[in-house]
């Protein structure tokens, strides 16, 4: 299990949440797996037969973020060594990245992953200026 302050990382994503048409934060699950853990549900639930670093299954409703989101431990350690970041950062990378997209973001067609790139990078500078 990674070591997170939870509270602070609730505070985080309620703000990171609010800046989005003012919704608020339901239920945010995050259940923390192994590679062959993440490469299971993605060929069960998605026909994808690729690791990745997050799945995420929303659940919102209007106003409200909710939602499940696997996220591979081992990938995230991976893609820190990649792009040359700390652990923790990637993994608040990857959590905030899994909220964005409960936000209605996506990083798939053209021009989307500038800005899914360009949110994360803002709600990452909220983090390490704890401006929540």
């Amino acid at each position: 299990m990674p070591r997170l302050d939870r509270k602070a990382v609730r505070a985080w994503i309620t703000a990171v949440v609010a800046t989005y048409d003012n919704r608020r934060t339901g239920n945010l699950n995050y259940i923390f797996c192994n590679d062959d853990r993440i490469l299971e549900v993605n060929r069960q639930f998605l026909g994808h037969d690729y690791y990745t670093d997050i799945i995420t299954f929303d659940y919102s409703e209007p106003g409200v973020v909710s939602g499940d989101m696997y996220i591979s431990t081992d990938t995230v350690y991976t893609n820190s060594l990649k792009f040359r970041s700390s652990y923790d950062e990637e993994l608040l990378r990857v959590i905030i990245h899994g909220v964005l997209h409960l936000c209605g973001l996506n990083d798939k067609g053209p021009g989307e992953r500038a800005v899914m790139e360009a949110a994360e990078n803002k709600a990452l500078d909220m983090w390490n200026k704890k401006q929540f």
